[in-house]
């Protein structure tokens, strides 16, 4: 497309070309002699005689400039108010073209040109701020790489990145974009992940690593297995997500669309009234002008569209308007321990030993060779560190039985081991007669999880595991409650003297302690009977029951997780705790934006009425007033755009070692 068309296909052309006849009409009015008034327009139309001033071929050609102004730019405005006519919808382009039509046929060209080209001004400015609220969209598609470097018979290949296929592997060389998401097979290299996570500092990546399509290197030579492509990759579906969730409705938003569906129509009665009682034309036309709710319209979605667009831009994913209105009025936020407050990434620590006749390897042999088939995420550390002191398991892993809330069976060869706590030993009758109660509590007061383990009837030891703290979990507590969030709530299964440990550390009003996927669930429903709005954080497996639950769910780290971008409400696609926090205060900043939106709107409208009944207020300076307040509730909406000063400082803060250690030793 060049230039011409680009200019042809613009919303500015037609208010350009109808302003270029206005000045045209006043430069041929000047020619005839007659002054310009700058408040209700050329002196040859507010004569009486107008027509018969104007009989002369100067202000004939005054007179047919000014009408060609009023028709370019009314032209698409009576053409989408018929079309909504034909729909059986009301709209503001209606009022514009009955009044714009009625100073037609009055003779008031003025008036129809100067309401129609301030109309198609608004529009103009409109659809140019909307793109620019819907900038953090445009700029993940300009980010989606064009071309991929992949290795085909032993040779480099560059290929559109649309035909890389899966399980080939590309290279992604220094400055160069990833193509594809996939995990690292060879190489090392610093990753750019802002457009994905929204964090600004590479991140360094090396074997096994994952990485995502649309991310930049800065460093490095990196060899990628293609595992998402095309529409499958994490960048997809986020400008996937951001798309819908720009498009859809508020409560606040749909109300204002029922509101004017009924005040549009109010407007024409209001005007045919005052037209039969006062017999005054112009007056009628004018508060049709006047009535314009477009300021109140545009109001709830430019804030929206620009909240959203800010959160996307900061690796916050907001499912649409009325999760953003929601979460806006959170007052509880229940987060899960592990994983969450935790790294995620569980280390064994301890390991007691009860019977005589063995020791810790031995104890460890046993544990891991029952937690081969298993999939919970303390099975890990367990497999691992039976690994590295040589007693892994080897073979097929025995039937494991899953036993929620209390650990797992496992056959392994006729034999029966189990791992877990006490009410699990009590299932299936075996007597705690070494004291391993008392050494898992102690575990357990020192903030670890401790397991039981027993082989057949007999306890043969205890095992411990610990998940390291975030360090920005403190900070992450703090900030909730400078957010407005009344009380934060740890639900976990874990032990309740585990989840005491932590609670202290990173101050948790409240704590729920071993509980199951339902009882979660439960805690969720009480909180809301309570009259709160709650905000579930959590990982979406043992959770889902709970963040179904809740009013808003939220998923962390879902950056390589599909499920959780196309469902969770919000999906914090870092890993990174302040966004929480952050994504809350933007909801909260959106509202306040929208209310005071709407205020403007609302008052623009009272005041303009006002002014026709008490005289002085025309045609053209009500729709000029109109578009201001339409161009001021657009400015509004636009500082949203910009970042919160207080979770940039804290963000800055807690890349600093010595600052986050500060956090959580405070």
């Amino acid at each position: 497309m060049n230039r011409l068309q680009q200019w042809v296909l613009s919303s500015w052309t037609v208010p350009v070309i109808s302003g270029v006849l206005i000045l045209l009409s006043f430069g041929v009015g000047r020619l005839g002699g007659d002054a310009w008034n700058p408040v209700i327009g050329p002196q040859w139309w507010i004569d009486a005689g107008a027509h018969a001033h104007g009989s002369g071929d100067v202000f004939v050609l005054a007179d047919l400039f000014m009408l060609a102004a009023a028709v370019v730019a009314g032209y698409g405005i009576v053409l989408k108010a018929v079309r909504a006519l034909m729909i059986k919808v009301i709209g503001i382009d209606l009022l514009v073209a009955i009044a714009a039509i009625g100073a037609i046929l009055i003779g008031n060209f003025w008036e129809a040109a100067a309401v129609t080209f301030l109309f198609a001004i608004g529009h103009a400015l409109e659809a140019a701020t909307m793109n620019k609220t819907r900038s953090a969209l445009a700029e993940l598609v300009a980010v989606a790489p064009d071309t991929a470097i992949v290795m085909r018979e032993g040779a480099q290949v560059e290929v559109p990145a649309h035909l890389v296929r899966m399980g080939e592997i590309v290279l992604v060389k220094n400055g160069a974009k990833v193509p594809v998401d996939g995990h690292v097979v060879s190489g090392t290299g610093a990753i750019d992940e802002a457009s994905i996570t929204g964090e600004s500092i590479p991140v360094e990546k090396g074997k096994s690593d994952q990485v995502f399509a649309g991310t930049v290197s800065r460093g490095g030579f990196l060899q990628v297995l293609a595992t998402g492509i095309g529409a499958d990759t994490t960048l997809a579906r986020i400008i996937h997500r951001v798309e819908e969730a720009q498009d859809a409705k508020a409560r606040t938003q749909a109300f204002i669309d029922r509101f004017s569906g009924w005040y549009t129509p109010a407007v024409i009665v209001l005007a045919v009234l005052t037209w039969l009682i006062t017999q005054d034309v112009v007056l009628a036309l004018t508060l049709l002008v006047i009535g314009c709710p477009g300021a109140l319209v545009i109001s709830i979605p430019v804030a929206i569209v620009a909240g959203i667009g800010r959160a996307a831009r900061n690796g916050i994913l907001i499912k649409g308007g009325e999760y953003l209105e929601t979460s806006a009025k959170i007052s509880v936020v229940a987060v899960d321990k592990t994983g969450t407050l935790t790294q995620g990434r569980p280390q064994l620590t301890d390991m007691v030993v009860l019977d005589p006749a063995l020791d810790r390897t031995e104890v460890l042999r046993w544990a891991a060779a029952a937690e081969a088939g298993s999939e919970h995420p303390l099975a890990k550390p367990i497999l691992d560190s039976a690994v590295e002191a040589g007693v892994g398991p080897k073979g097929t892993p025995g039937a494991v039985t899953p036993v929620p809330g209390k650990g797992i069976a496992s056959d392994l060869d006729g034999q029966r081991v189990l791992i877990g706590n006490l009410p699990l030993l009590d299932q299936y009758g075996v007597r705690d007669d070494v004291g391993a109660g008392p050494a898992a509590e102690k575990l357990a007061a020192a903030g670890r999880t401790p397991m039981i383990v027993a082989v057949d009837a007999k306890v043969i030891g205890v095992i411990a595991v610990a998940d390291e703290l975030r360090e920005d979990a403190p900070a992450m507590v703090a900030r909730l409650h400078d957010a407005g969030v009344e009380k934060v709530v740890m639900l976990t299964g874990d032990t309740r003297l585990v989840a005491e440990a932590v609670g202290a550390r990173t101050g948790i009003d409240e704590i729920h302690a071993s509980l199951l996927p339902e009882d979660k669930l439960e805690a969720v429903a009480q909180l809301q009977r309570e009259g709160h709005t709650v905000a579930m954080v959590g990982d979406g497996v043992n959770d889902a029951p709970a963040l179904a639950t809740a009013d808003i769910g939220v998923a962390m780290g879902a950056a390589g997780s599909a499920v959780a971008v196309e469902t969770a409400d919000i999906a914090l696609m870092g890993d990174n705790l302040m966004k929480l926090p952050e994504s809350i205060s933007l909801a909260k900043r959106t509202v306040v934006v929208m209310k005071q939106n709407i205020f403007i709107a609302l008052a623009t409208v009272v005041l303009l009425l006002a002014g026709v009944f008490a005289g002085g207020v025309t045609m053209s300076i009500g729709m000029l007033v109109h578009e201001a307040s339409v161009l001021v509730v657009i400015l509004n909406a636009m500082r949203l755009m910009r970042n919160d000063r207080n979770s940039t400082a804290m963000a800055k803060e807690l890349r600093s070692p010595a600052r986050a250690r500060a956090a959580v030793d405070a």
